[in-house]
């Protein structure tokens, strides 16, 4: 049984986790897997390969350099997104915007917060934008919120006092953001049986979600800042800046900050990480802590497998958003 657990320790790794693709290596991130690549002391062998055959943004190894050029000009992503003065804004009545499109499964979304509070310091949800997979804006309106506005960070939101005079009450937009994502159902029905709710995608989820005062199922999130693969190798979170700049290829935040521009980033991390080509495993959601409860019986075969096999029937400790596109 000693060995058994040997065996298992050396050998438990996910198809979900990152991989050197020329040493094989697993990587609990992606930020772990740049750092034996490209990093202050990445492994020679794999360096050397790298710098001639990685893409950097999405860290695969090519067959060839020819092959990496073309690959780079799909795997880049343009940052250029519509300005503030073309958007359709929905402020006037609220209403969303679905004419012509498929009803979305996921959607994007991101907020700017003005400061209340006597510092300024406290975060209200003043501009909220809502986009789908097709980076097709949904919903955008300026947000009035339920206290005064102490500082309007105009330098980063852009926001002035006159376009929240007569903007969508905070408790209106919560009310049709939270009818929406969950498609019309009760909230307790989403948590019980699942039913028709939408994927949420967005950067620190959490706290925007919070500002806004909407309750929404967990696992139905989608939080690039939360997501283990995107994490920092001390599993802490990066920014969306960073994120964007580093696997999407361009800068975002750079000026005025856009909540379409977030959302687009956000959608297209999600894309990105959702359309690996992993294998198929037996790991359903929830289910990560009894993924070592094998039954007394099997135990003897376990014993008896290579490292291989064990790597084969290894679950995530994560839900991997592959998984996402194999449940569409």
């Amino acid at each position: 049984m000693e060995h058994l657990v040997e065996h298992m320790r050396v050998s438990f790794h996910s198809v979900h986790e990152p991989k050197c693709g020329v040493c094989k290596k697993h990587c609990r991130s992606f930020e772990s897997l740049r750092e034996h690549l490209i990093g202050p002391l990445p492994k020679a062998k794999c360096s050397r390969i790298f710098s001639v055959r990685g893409c950097n943004l999405c860290l695969t190894i090519l067959d060839s350099s020819n092959a990496l050029q073309s690959h780079r000009r799909m795997c880049q992503f343009s940052g250029t997104t519509p300005q503030f003065s073309k958007l359709s804004l929905s402020d006037e009545d609220g209403g969303f915007n679905l004419r012509g499109k498929r009803d979305p499964c996921v959607v994007s979304l991101a907020c700017k917060m003005v400061g209340g509070g006597s510092d300024g310091s406290l975060d209200l949800c003043a501009r909220l934008c809502l986009i789908d997979e097709d980076e097709n804006i949904i919903f955008h309106a300026y947000i009035k919120p339920q206290i005064p506005v102490t500082n309007y960070r105009y330098e980063m939101t852009g926001i002035r006092a006159e376009q929240l005079r007569d903007a969508l009450p905070l408790k209106q937009a919560q009310r049709k953001i939270q009818d929406f994502l969950c498609n019309g159902e009760a909230i307790w029905k989403i948590r019980s049986k699942g039913g028709k709710a939408r994927i949420l995608v967005g950067h620190g989820l959490d706290h925007e979600l919070d500002c806004l005062g909407i309750d929404y199922p967990s696992l139905l999130i989608r939080d690039t800042a939360n997501y283990p693969p995107l994490m920092k190798t001390s599993k802490l979170s990066n920014s969306l800046k960073y994120l964007t700049s580093a696997y999407l290829g361009y800068d975002v935040q750079t000026g005025v900050q856009d909540p379409y521009e977030d959302c687009v980033a956000a959608m297209r991390l999600y894309m990105r990480m959702r359309s690996q080509a992993h294998p198929g495993d037996h790991w359903m959601y929830g289910e990560a802590q009894n993924r070592n409860n094998y039954a007394a019986w099997k135990q003897r075969e376990l014993e008896r497998a290579t490292p291989e096999e064990l790597m084969n029937i290894s679950a995530s400790d994560y839900y991997c958003w592959c998984l996402d596109s194999k449940m569409n």
